[in-house]
């Protein structure tokens, strides 16, 4: 089980647990300023992972993120091709 948690500086998306092979989906509109930013942080066991899923360090083509054993990939949607975006971490848990 993967939990997801995204959120911006003004929407907290709330934990989500979600099932292998399922889908986390949501839609916003961006401000009229331009600068909306979401992030997310994504655990399962003793796993992390956090990266920014919209905003000025994300290019306008990565729409989509799976994620792996080896980590996150965001899809780019001009050529159907994944990129890889970051590895887990390992975090000690007592």
């Amino acid at each position: 089980m993967l939990i997801v948690h995204c959120r911006s500086g003004d929407d907290d998306l709330g934990a989500h647990c979600v099932e292998i092979g399922a889908e986390f989906r949501w839609s916003f509109k961006s401000n009229a300023m331009a600068t909306t930013l979401f992030w997310c942080s994504l655990a399962v066991e003793d796993k992390r992972l956090s990266f920014v899923a919209y905003g000025d360090e994300v290019p306008y083509f990565f729409e989509h993120w799976s994620v792996y054993d080896g980590g996150l990939y965001g899809k780019d949607i001009r050529t159907g091709g994944e990129r890889f975006m970051g590895a887990w971490r390992r975090i000690w848990l007592p």
